[in-house]
């Protein structure tokens, strides 16, 4: 346990400690004087994007797949709810979702009954992230045209004077960035020098989280793709209140924005499948943040330019045109800050993660998934991860994160990073000895002679099982061509047992043929591709699928109990298409 501990904190920095002490000692007062008069909107505020409808009724909302009533004062801060579920009540994404102006009567009232029923400073929704979401939510749906209340305008300000006492430096990373923008967006809506001074304190700390949290390759440091969409859309967001107000961002500011925008657009397509949606690498599901095509619809309203930029070195990262449908890129792709690579040939895509997990200081979204993969063949998922279902300090939560949930090796039963207390790290895999080369296949594990194919190699290791007693490393290696790939697994060191693990989309029928070292696996568009075992032993076990929060879909997962120190997956879709 305290090794644990130790592990955990020696990598949080100074203002971690000091500032989580000064938020729970300090509370500021609530003021209430007259709020700031609201500045003329001069410029073009544009249809930002839409979030899924949440308001089923005057106090009827469905969050994280869970439907509840949510009446009366207690209703906010209901301890019979999952806080997760009441932190979106209090965040009042319905203002700005499909269709919002249908129920523009329910949302009037719902504002108003948020102010009588949320005194400052008390409960879930003064906590400082939904406070942050709120703010800029109350401000996209004036925006909208929509007139706020009286009361729902001096609230703004009591609400914005009370984020800037309660920034959230203790946690640092898309909370920050979060907070910081609400001052921007409260900035820009008022006008006078209290205004100018929340603009100004807002914009200062989007200056410097843009700088740090934003890559050189365009991904958000924590590397989580829903977050990276999460704070892309933010970004947007930040381009579209410059316009509808003009003068309230400086010109190089603007200019940051869109290059980070249009850099964190490639990112994002690179780490989608065919499907149009992100990759299950860290906390990542699915109806949390805008998809790929809504979020380039959005820079598209926006002005943004349609090619993303050159960031990579060499040619190993090459500039796309960008594409509402998510056009493939050209293969291979190698994130190197990030750390992710996107293989496609013939009708595979595979995403691998040869990152970190995250930064040292901040790995509250990571998950233990270093070396995992996932795979599309004809535009459907076959090999996946875990996914997300609930955060929190339950064990499910643990089992999300751990090493088995994740397409990767699992040696003597341990994570390849020490995830724990729902949002913690202790020790962590990093990885290295990472190479990308084009090579001559030949894939004679499978039935027949096969010629020589070009073929796609990507090799990593980790050490994340270093802290074991026989100091295991592992290794893996893909190589993929356009009608088959192979995935080899070697653990160099001494260990007891060693599991990998192909976690398979709910849609696929997976069997096993002749002597159990082979078998099948059935697309549901009628597509096929063979699999074969070498080197340990294979079996299907039930598993299942966290495509969204509050939400757990059966599946089947094909497991490889390593017989030696190396094991060999092959998949053939050769005879398909």
């Amino acid at each position: 346990m305290v090794s644990r501990y130790w592990h955990t904190l020696r990598y949080l920095r100074p203002v971690q400690f000091y500032g989580r002490l000064w938020f729970r000692l300090y509370r500021p007062k609530s003021n209430r004087r007259p709020a700031p008069l609201p500045r003329p909107t001069t410029g073009q505020w544009c249809a930002p994007a839409a979030r899924s409808v949440s308001m089923q009724g005057p106090e009827t909302f469905r969050f994280l797949n869970e439907t509840h009533q949510a009446a009366g004062p207690d209703a906010w801060n209901d301890p019979a709810r999952d806080k997760l579920w009441l932190y979106n009540l209090h965040y009042f994404d319905d203002l700005n979702a499909a269709d919002a102006a249908t129920r523009r009567d329910w949302h009037l009232a719902l504002l108003q009954r948020w102010v009588a029923e949320n005194p400052p400073g008390i409960g879930n929704g003064w906590e400082p992230y939904p406070t942050a979401l709120r703010i800029v939510n109350w401000i996209k749906w004036s925006l909208a045209g929509h007139g706020l209340p009286s009361s729902c305008h001096q609230s703004l300000a009591v609400q914005a004077r009370w984020l800037s006492r309660r920034l959230e430096y203790h946690l640092l990373g898309n909370h920050l960035f979060a907070n910081a923008k609400a001052l921007v967006f409260a900035g820009a809506f008022g006008v006078g020098p209290e205004a100018d001074d929340w603009l100004a304190l807002g914009s200062r700390l989007l200056r410097r989280e843009l700088g740090e949290q934003v890559l050189p390759d365009g991904g958000h440091f924590e590397r989580s793709p829903m977050y990276h969409a999460i704070l892309l859309e933010d970004v947007l967001d930040l381009i579209n209140l410059a316009g509808a107000y003009p003068g309230t961002a400086d010109p190089e500011a603007l200019g940051r924005y869109r290059a980070c925008a249009a850099s964190m657009t490639h990112w994002l397509q690179v780490l989608c499948h065919p499907d149009g949606e992100i990759a299950f690498f860290n906390d990542a599901a699915f109806g949390i943040a805008p998809n790929l095509a809504e979020l380039v619809d959005y820079g598209r309203r926006l002005g943004q330019a349609a090619l993303a930029p050159r960031r990579q070195r060499g040619n190993v990262m090459r500039t796309f045109r960008v594409t509402s449908t998510a056009a493939a890129p050209p293969s291979p792709v190698w994130l190197l800050a990030s750390g992710y690579v996107r293989l496609a040939t013939g009708p595979a895509v595979a995403l691998l993660d040869v990152a970190p997990i995250g930064p040292d200081y901040l790995p509250g979204h990571a998950h233990a998934d270093t070396l995992s993969f996932e795979l599309s063949l004809f535009g459907q998922r076959v090999i996946v991860n875990g996914g997300t279902s609930r955060y929190g300090s339950s064990p499910e939560r643990l089992a999300e994160r751990g090493t088995a949930a994740h397409s990767t090796v699992q040696i003597d039963n341990a994570d390849s990073s020490e995830v724990w207390g729902g949002f913690r790290v202790a020790r962590r895999a990093r990885p290295f000895d990472v190479t990308l080369e084009r090579a001559q296949a030949r894939f004679c594990r499978l039935p027949g002679q096969l010629p020589l194919e070009e073929a796609v190699q990507v090799l990593a290791a980790h050490d994340g099982y270093c802290r074991l007693p026989g100091r295991p490393v592992h290794r893996r290696t893909w190589r993929m061509t356009a009608s088959r790939c192979y995935v080899i697994d070697t653990v160099e060191g001494d260990f007891r047992s060693a599991i990998t693990r192909f976690h398979l989309h709910p849609a696929i029928e997976v069997t096993i043929d002749g002597e159990g070292m082979q078998g099948c696996l059935r697309l549901s568009g009628g597509q096929a591709a063979r699999w074969q075992v070498s080197g340990g032993e294979p079996r299907i076990v039930a598993d299942h699928w966290h495509s969204q929060f509050g939400l757990s879909l059966p599946s089947r997962c094909l497991e490889v109990v390593l017989s030696g120190n190396r094991c060999r997956l092959d998949l053939d879709w050769s005879e398909t298409g």
